[in-house]
């Protein structure tokens, strides 16, 4: 009779459990997968700046502390024929050509080779700043870099912090560059809206 009497306690137990458990999950409604949401309450409603950020791009991939390495490549890829190369960076952005400048931020990302008959870089990457009203913020360049070209224009995709919904566009133009290392500084005009 005790085996019973224990049996429908226990059942009835398990099944307020599970009926408490099934109906809190029940209460819970789930976020919408979009909504139209007011600019104003993301802080859009201050007018937009147009800012202009003038740095240097220092690209080291041979030597000491190098900022460029080669993470892949393919079969085909040689040093006569670079094509299919990818490079990862963690470049310096400073104020003037010199390294030893002051530092305004990094350029973190990626190039690849992507041309089979002229040195054109896909990039992607972003300026992390490290300097000013701008500390902690990024912007992200995404583009094509014929880098033999007088002077490249990429455009600015975004970005965060202080450049949240950033667009523009960069010129980069080479300051100098060592044929026999590989190694580049690059100026860089950044054009860019932003809040």
């Amino acid at each position: 009779m005790a085996e019973l009497l224990l049996k429908p306690s226990s059942a009835a137990a398990f099944l307020f459990m599970f009926l408490s458990l099934t109906s809190s999950f029940a209460a819970v409604e789930p976020k919408p997968f979009s909504r139209y949401i007011s600019p104003l309450s993301l802080g859009l409603n201050k007018p937009e700046k147009l800012s202009h950020l003038h740095f240097y791009f220092h690209d080291i991939v041979t030597g000491k502390n190098v900022t460029g390495v080669r993470v892949a490549k393919a079969p085909t890829t040689s040093d006569s024929h670079p094509f299919g190369a990818v490079v990862m960076i963690d470049d310096a952005l400073t104020v003037s050509p010199d390294i030893g400048s002051k530092l305004v931020g990094r350029a973190q990302g990626i190039y690849a080779l992507t041309s089979l008959t002229e040195a054109s870089l896909l990039m992607a990457y972003n300026f992390a700043f490290m300097e000013g009203k701008y500390n902690g913020s990024t912007l992200t360049v995404m583009g094509r870099n014929p880098v033999f070209s007088a002077v490249r224009e990429m455009p600015v995709i975004g970005g965060s912090g202080v450049f949240r919904f950033a667009r523009g566009y960069v010129e980069a133009k080479t300051h100098t560059f060592d044929l026999k290392t590989g190694n580049a500084v690059v100026e860089y005009n950044v054009y860019v809206f932003h809040y």
